[in-house]
């Protein structure tokens, strides 16, 4: 069975820090780009970052550039996302998923093959 267990949501003031993590498992996590979605109330859900299994290239969606960190462990089958300064803006439910390298952009959500069950963000203001 695939499972893609997203973890570390929580609730902070803006200025801060959280740290994600997406443990998978029943696949070969090592062989998949990995991405990070959000998706606030009402919003469509948005392609926030991605990281290649092929060369470790990563991506960032304009509004997180520069305090969003992306990374992978993959003898732990694990993806991270580090999250600092963050905004109110912020706030949504984060997903994890997977996608071959081959197909499609980081941002396209059909290009995904697995996808996780969220965990909530939570910026105050």
């Amino acid at each position: 069975e695939v499972q893609l267990q997203a973890s570390g949501g929580g609730l902070v003031q803006a200025g801060g820090s959280l740290g994600l993590s997406c443990a998978a498992s029943g696949f070969t996590f090592d062989g998949y780009n990995i991405g990070w979605f959000r998706q606030a109330p009402g919003k469509e859900r948005e392609g926030v970052s991605g990281i290649s299994t092929l060369d470790g290239s990563t991506y960032y969606t304009d509004s997180v550039k520069g305090r969003f960190t992306i990374s992978r462990d993959d003898a732990k089958n694990t993806l991270y996302l580090q999250m600092n300064s963050l905004k109110p803006e912020d706030t949504a439910v984060y997903y994890c998923a997977a996608k071959s390298p081959y197909s499609g952009g980081y941002t396209y959500t059909g290009a995904y093959d697995y996808w996780g069950q969220g965990t909530q963000v939570t910026v105050s203001s």
